[in-house]
Formats: C-alpha cells, structure tokens, sequence
C-alpha cells in the first residue's frame, strides 16, 4: 500500500507501508545514522513520539531476538527506512522487523529515499511528521501537524512501581526516566543491588532502602517539562552520589541552574567522536538526544565540563567538583554501539562509599 510522509514545512515523501497500518500517525522526525543496532532503536523508550529515519538503506537483515531488547515493547511513532529485507538471516533471529511492528500497532514506510530526507533535516532541523495512506484525508494530516506533541512522555515510560534486582555488591537506586535493559546490564555485571523506581519517586523515599548511590537514567523528551523532578534531583545529590545519563545527564545540570537548549536535528547513532578531559583521550559514544547542556552556564556555576562533543563542540558530561555526582549526554551503556566508554559505571562504584547501608526493607 502506498503511503505519504508529510512534513510540517510542507514537504511529501512517498513510499509503501509494512508494519501496522496507522492513519495520521503524528511524531518528530530525526535520523540514525548507525549500520546497526535498528532493534535497539525500535525498543529504546528516548525514541517516544519520534519517527526514526535510518540512514543505513538495508534493514530487516537480521532480523529481530527477545535478548536485544532494551525495553518491553517500542515506544517509536514510526520506523522510516530505504529498504526493507523481508526474509532475514542470522542465527538468532526469531522475529521479523514486519512482525514486531505488527504486533507493537508501530507503522513502517519503505521505498522512501531516506538520504534526501536526512539532508532535510540536517539543513532545516528536526520536524514534525504526519503519515498518510493512499485515500486518506490529506487535509487532517495538515491540520494535525499544527499541533504541538505531548509533553508527557517520560510519565508514559517509566515504570509504576518498585523493582528490586538483588546483587550483593552497591546498591543503587535507578530513577527510570526510560531506562533502557543496557544501564540494568551495566550496573548487573557489576554486581550492583539494584532498585529502579517510577521517574516521580520523592527523594525522601530513598531512606528506606539506604542507598549507596543514585543513577538517574536516560528517557524522552525536553527535560523542562520536569520541574517537579528536577527539585527532587536537588535533594538527591545532597544526599547521595549521583549518576546521569542521557536525559538525566540535563535533569542534573538544570538542578544547578545550567541552561539546557534544543539541537538543531540532534545526535542519533553510534559514531560519535568525544573527548573526555579527565582521561585525557578521545572515545567513539553512542547518542540519542535532541537537547544539550549549555557550555556558557556550566562553566559560570563553578561547574567543571568533563567531556565534549569534538563535531559540534557541544557539552557531552560535567562534574560537580564539591560532590560526587556527574553526568554524561551520550550512552556509555552503548546498545547499540561501541563500548569505548563503560568505564564511566567503575567512575561511578568508585564513587560510593564501601559500607553497605542495611537491608532493603529498612
């Protein structure tokens, strides 16, 4: 079936559906560019409301497995591709990209030509997007891209009660904004005892379970629409180590007063180059954000800026050097990606103190 991709500057794309029929789907478009890792992408919670456009042409090759997985189900608008490979082949494989799709009610558009549409994006900016099937009212579609996009997606992906991962190491309690399975992993390897809690979890909560350290996970959408939980990263990191990733990398800088901005059209792969002052080298990350942490405001705080993005120069990790808590804006869990930068979870362990706080029930 045919469907059109229409953009709010006006702009069509045509193309043909697989996946879930789904009318006047509406979302922000960006693009990612890895080879790889389009499983990851389709199940990361960050990619809520958005329409991915995958740089890469050929996807479906591999398939789909339940252990690459990074949340329960895709939280994506739409998955936007050059060519879909309907019969995969990898000996893990146990699902199609079609079939997934399908099940999660998630639409896909190949035949599009996705390198044009990725120039536009790169020289305009990341945009609305609205799909319309071949018969369907164009004129919704137009009025729907006028629409602003909800602002409540972390509320829609975090999780709703308590979750203990017994380990006998650390214990650290994870904020899920969106957390993807890659920081659980990290954190597992480690031997950490870890409790994830719902993204609007009270500081004074924590008291109960006497934490060793706080990681305040990656998740969707502008964090200034998180005022209420920027207050409670206050009090956490007057009270505990604290680790940010992604979009609690910005919750913990707006918890100083730092300005976070909007990119132009992002970072979404898992080829970006950058420089970690502190251990002096320079390390490939894996990105998926849309804002970034002004340089000017860290550095007027008294805050010291840890690691930067060497194609745009933007802020890629800052420290607080009166505290034990810093942050990072790219996935140093990876997945997808290289895994140049784990090291940043030992930074982390090295930073709680060695005496176990008590039981998990008090």
């Amino acid at each position: 079936m045919k469907v059109e991709l229409h953009l709010e500057d006006g702009s069509v794309f045509t193309g043909k559906a697989f996946g879930a029929s789904k009318n006047h789907q509406l979302g922000e478009l960006v693009f990612f560019t890895g080879m790889t890792g389009y499983q990851e992408v389709l199940t990361d919670p960050s990619y809520c409301d958005q329409m991915v456009c995958m740089t890469y042409p050929l996807i479906g090759n591999y398939g789909l497995n339940r252990d690459d997985y990074e949340a329960l189900m895709p939280h994506l608008s739409a998955l936007i591709i050059h060519e879909y490979c309907d019969r995969p082949s990898n000996w893990r494989s146990q699902f199609s990209l079609d079939q997934v799709l399908k099940e999660h009610n998630i639409p896909g558009i190949t035949r599009i030509d996705t390198r044009a549409l990725t120039k536009k994006i790169r020289e305009f900016g990341s945009m609305k997007a609205c799909l319309v099937y071949e018969g369907q009212d164009v004129e919704k579609a137009k009025t729907l891209l006028k629409n602003k996009l909800p602002t409540d997606q972390v509320k829609r992906v975090s999780t709703t009660q308590v979750i203990h991962s017994p380990g006998a190491g650390k214990r650290v309690v994870v904020y899920d904004f969106g957390c993807k399975k890659g920081i659980l992993r990290e954190l597992a390897k480690r031997g950490c005892d870890v409790i994830v809690v719902p993204y609007n979890t009270p500081a004074e909560d924590l008291q109960k379970w006497r934490p060793d350290g706080v990681l305040l996970s990656n998740g969707p959408g502008d964090p200034r629409d998180l005022p209420e939980v920027i207050e409670e990263v206050k009090k956490l990191r007057a009270s505990y180590p604290v680790f940010g990733i992604c979009l609690g990398h910005q919750l913990l800088a707006l918890s100083y007063d730092c300005e976070v901005e909007k990119l132009k059209f992002g970072h979404h792969g898992g080829n970006h180059p950058v420089y970690d002052f502190r251990k002096d080298k320079a390390i490939i990350t894996s990105q998926n954000h849309n804002y970034a942490v002004t340089e000017e405001s860290i550095k007027k705080l008294g805050l010291e800026l840890t690691h930067i993005n060497l194609n745009d120069k933007s802020v890629e990790g800052f420290a607080d050097p009166k505290s034990k808590a810093f942050s990072v804006q790219y996935h140093p869990e990876a997945s997808p990606g290289p895994e140049d930068s784990s090291y940043l979870f030992d930074d982390f362990l090295g930073n709680l103190e060695d005496e176990r706080r008590g039981s998990i029930y008090g």
